[in-house]
């Protein structure tokens, strides 16, 4: 045993495609009928599966022998406490990195990538030949940890949800969201598709779709866009984050003045609900994890005084 502390080794990992589809029609026969029905390759899913699996089962073997290891399912994360010594290993895709950072207030987070043919792994430096010296590394304080800034939404009765990638903010549904928004000094009521407010690391995903599609309508409408205004990323610890509307619909009643900026110190961002009902704010892509934003109730966005901390 070459235990190194007492401490937890927490273990994130998240269910495969295929698990997912056995929970929904019950067995795997059946699964692979829907599939197969619908002319996709089944095997794929298997094939993922059993690389995922297996990739789990050794890294819970390899960290066994450095100290104590939970495995955590993404599901439990909402609910689960990490203590402030725990060492915190995700083997997963970019997206369970990004799911695990937010309740992670100060713990360093090792992301290892399971199956480097199948996915690219931006948040994956690590394989899992990698695990055992980065884990050394990081109990003696050998790496560098990379900070991550993080999106923060308070609403006025005083719920906060964080985003590490970014924040919607409109309707459940596809009908149009209708809000105020208030950028520094100026009020707009508005009416669009909803808002996506972006962090920098967040800035190569939701926010870099919206402005590749605003780019080529502009191109086509013969409205070149500047090469140097063509990417959207920045830093991913800045200390600013960036808002997009999305289909904003200018009327009588609704204006689309304000429709992209950054968000820092000096430019406060702020939206008051004028929905109904099925008003949400969800972060990260997770849509069961919500704020309810119906009439009336009011959402300061900023800077998180949290930020995540990624091993490198």
């Amino acid at each position: 045993m070459e235990r190194l502390t007492e401490n937890k080794i927490v273990l994130v990992t998240r269910q495969t495609r295929l698990e997912e589809l056995i929970l929904r029609f019950n067995t795997q026969a059946q699964a692979s009928f829907y599939v197969e029905h619908l002319g996709a390759d089944f095997s794929d899913y298997q094939e993922e599966h059993q690389v995922y699996r297996k990739a789990i089962n050794e890294a819970q073997a390899s960290l066994a022998r450095l100290g104590r290891v939970q495995v955590v399912d993404r599901s439990h994360l909402p609910n689960f406490i990490f203590g402030p010594d725990d060492i915190v290993v995700v083997v997963g895709q970019d997206g369970l990195v990004a799911n695990t950072l937010k309740y992670l207030p100060a713990q360093p987070l090792i992301a290892v990538n399971p199956d480097p043919l199948r996915w690219d792994g931006i948040l994956l430096p690590f394989q899992l030949r990698d695990l055992k010296p980065v884990v050394r590394d990081v109990f003696q304080q050998r790496r560098q940890v990379k900070e991550i800034s993080l999106a923060q939404v308070c609403l006025l009765d005083g719920q906060i949800l964080l985003a590490v990638n970014d924040l919607f903010i409109g309707q459940r549904t596809h009908v149009s969201a209708r809000y105020t928004v208030n950028y520094g000094a100026t009020l707009e009521r508005q009416s669009s598709s909803g808002i996506i407010v972006s962090t920098g690391l967040g800035s190569t995903g939701w926010l870099k779709s919206v402005v590749t599609g605003a780019i080529a309508i502009s191109s086509r409408l013969n409205y070149p866009i500047s090469a140097e205004k063509r990417d959207p990323r920045f830093a991913w610890n800045s200390d600013y984050l960036v808002f997009s509307v999305r289909e904003p619909f200018p009327s009588r009643n609704s204006g689309a003045q304000i429709i992209y900026g950054r968000i820092d110190s000096e430019n406060p961002f702020s939206v008051r609900s004028e929905m109904p009902e099925n008003g949400v704010i969800f972060s990260d892509g997770i849509e069961s994890d919500y704020l309810e934003f119906n009439s009336g109730m009011e959402a300061r966005i900023e800077i998180a005084g949290q930020r995540g901390r990624l091993v490198v």
